[in-house]
């Protein structure tokens, strides 16, 4: 099972990105999908999350009312569109998913590679 993130780039202040996650492998099933960023020389900080059934979305304070977060289940893909970006968005983003492996009934954790970010003023 593996969550191939996509989408980063260099843009300008205002500009928008859509970051992509796409999950392949033998799975059976999903449970949380997030968003997760690293700026340079900090943690990882939580972005956004939604449920697998679609129903919740979660967001960090600093990104509500710019990021969206929304998921395709057929596609078992995940996306963050992220508008009116800010300099202090700059960071490598990671995807996040609880993904059931097919044949197992446990859900294990799995991150992205990350996909640069970068927003200048």
């Amino acid at each position: 099972v593996q969550l191939q993130a996509s989408g980063g780039g260099s843009v300008q202040t205002g500009d928008s990105l859509k970051l992509s996650c796409a999950a392949s492998g033998r799975t059976a099933g999903f449970a949380g999908l997030a968003w997760f960023r690293q700026a340079p020389g900090k943690d990882r900080k939580f972005v956004a999350a939604i449920a697998w059934s679609g129903r919740s979305t979660y967001y960090e304070d600093s990104v509500k009312s710019r990021f969206t977060i929304s998921k395709d289940t057929d596609k078992n893909m995940i996306w963050l569109q992220m508008d009116s970006l800010k300099p202090e968005d700059t960071a490598v983003y990671y995807c996040y998913a609880q993904i059931q492996r097919r044949g197992t009934p446990i859900f294990g954790n799995y991150w992205g590679q990350g996909t640069q970010v970068t927003v200048s003023s």
